[in-house]
């Protein structure tokens, strides 16, 4: 027999696999799971610890912050219903011609603080005068403070 007679023979013939072989493999997931760096994951462990512990109602509803590298975001959350009541961040028109449509206008502090000052008038106009405050894990300093404040300033309780 030649050489090319077996390989030939080889790619023709079924694989044939025992039953106790199929048994042993693990399940494929078809999920994609990104691997996400360790501080998000830090951060995800406290945000649930957080909100384990405190929840938003229609008279009381859930202020919660979000903090990017290039952003703020902050929604009033009604967690009764699972209802977004209102929502703002910094990409939104009504912020960016305050602050400056420059990429490191957003950034700061100051922006936060505008951000948290506009949430306020928002809540207000709605008829929400208090609120449960919710970090999202952040550390609550700097730009997550200075949303509190602002809504604080603005005329909401906490």
């Amino acid at each position: 027999m030649s050489a090319f007679a077996l390989s030939a023979r080889a790619a023709v013939a079924p694989v044939r696999v025992s039953s106790a072989a199929q048994q042993r493999r693990a399940p494929v997931s078809t999920t994609v799971t990104a691997k996400m760096p360790h501080k998000e994951m830090r951060r995800q462990k406290r945000h649930t610890k957080i909100r384990a512990k405190l929840s938003g109602t229609a008279e009381r509803p859930r202020i919660s912050v979000y903090r990017s590298n290039q952003h703020t975001y902050v929604q009033v959350i009604d967690d009764d219903n699972q209802t977004t009541l209102c929502a703002i961040g910094t990409m939104s028109p009504k912020i960016k011609e305050i602050v400056g449509t420059d990429e490191w206008k957003t950034k700061t502090v100051e922006a936060a603080r505008v951000v948290g000052q506009t949430l306020g008038e928002m809540c207000l106009e709605k008829g929400i005068k208090s609120a449960v405050f919710d970090r999202g894990g952040f550390v609550y300093h700097g730009r997550v403070k200075a949303v509190a404040d602002a809504c604080r300033a603005a005329g909401m309780e906490f």
